[in-house]
């Protein structure tokens, strides 16, 4: 199964389903939860349970070498279709020269799943372009924080749950982009459910991830959209004296990406209803247009403008840029004063 790099995850997991296996999977990138889906489904799916004592290893790069497993992966399978070498912590494997012989004339019915994570091979190695030719290469990226919500919204979907937009926003916010945490927390609520109401509400987060269903990222952009100071003040008050519930750090992100798209639907040559707002901003439901509207109402162009260059200045001091000694905190009641004020 011939592929290109740039391949999806969903393309992947698609052909492997339908047992359409590739010689080579080279998986590499900074987010190994796509990566340990891919190695994991092979390695449950691709051999019967009884084929698997003698045609599946699995080895590490800390204990094996690049000759080692090119020498492996030219045997033939035992009694079985195929034989399936998962090679883990790829990356602590440093000549690559002996695979890229391999992949010049890789053996069809060996299936070898290269694992690299904490980064990219580096694309001048030949082995990326060989293993491109010949089987899957993929690029696992993190995902950034606009992308969280529908990855929730998709992970639970496929379970057959549905999900609050503000729960949501919810998990997004507090857990962040961390995959292995991320599902780990969805699973937890997921058991929590009862059979008769699969739905995932803002009081079902706050009572099994432990987050604050009134103060937190997403309520604190609300009372802003909605220039609420009293409310804003309010949740601010609350993160400064619960670390752990919000920070600067948490909704930074948040602020910045709605007052970039409110700055887009400022100039917008159609504005005048959700459908239209989320038409302009590609927004997958019309409900998240109207934070638009309300902000279209409460800030001018000029002063979101001024408000984006604030978030930039903020960020830069939060990273210790022209900033000896405010703290987060300070800043974090400097930024909100500025925005509402």
């Amino acid at each position: 199964m011939p592929a290109k790099q740039g391949t999806t995850f969903q393309h992947i997991m698609r052909d492997l389903k339908s047992r359409k296996f590739a010689p080579v999977y080279m998986l590499m990138g900074d987010e190994s939860y796509y990566i340990d889906q891919i190695s994991d489904y092979i390695a449950e799916h691709a051999l019967r349970p009884e084929e698997r004592d003698f045609n599946q290893t699995i080895c590490f790069g800390s204990d094996s070498t690049a000759v080692q497993i090119a020498d492996m992966a030219r045997r033939y399978p035992m009694m079985a279709e195929y034989q399936v070498i998962i090679v883990k912590e790829a990356q602590n494997i440093r000549s690559l020269e002996p695979l890229e012989k391999y992949l010049k004339n890789p053996v069809k019915s060996t299936i070898l799943v290269w694992c690299h994570k904490n980064g990219k091979i580096d694309a001048r190695k030949k082995a990326v372009g060989l293993a491109q030719v010949v089987g899957v290469v993929f690029e696992s990226k993190k995902l950034r924080d606009y992308q969280l919500p529908d990855f929730i919204q998709t992970y639970l979907k496929q379970k057959n749950v549905s999900i609050d937009p503000k729960a949501c926003q919810m998990i997004a916010d507090h857990i962040g982009s961390d995959l292995g945490r991320l599902t780990s927390e969805l699973d937890k609520v997921l058991i929590s459910l009862p059979a008769d109401r699969l739905r995932v509400t803002p009081e079902v987060v706050e009572r099994e991830v432990g987050v604050s269903k009134d103060f937190n990222a997403f309520e604190l952009r609300n009372a802003i959209v909605q220039k609420d100071c009293f409310k804003a003040n309010q949740i601010v008050k609350y993160f400064d004296s619960n670390p752990k519930a919000g920070s600067l750090y948490s909704f930074l992100p948040l602020l910045f990406s709605y007052f970039q798209n409110l700055m887009i639907v400022h100039y917008a040559p159609r504005r005048n209803t959700d459908q239209d707002i989320a038409s302009t901003l590609d927004l997958r439901n019309s409900w998240g247009a109207r934070d638009y509207i309300t902000g279209l109402k409460n800030y001018s162009a000029r002063k979101t403008m001024s408000i984006i260059s604030k978030l930039r200045e903020i960020d830069g001091k939060s990273k210790g840029l022209d900033n000896p000694n405010t703290g987060a905190g300070d800043l974090m009641k400097e930024l909100i004063f500025f925005i509402l004020h």
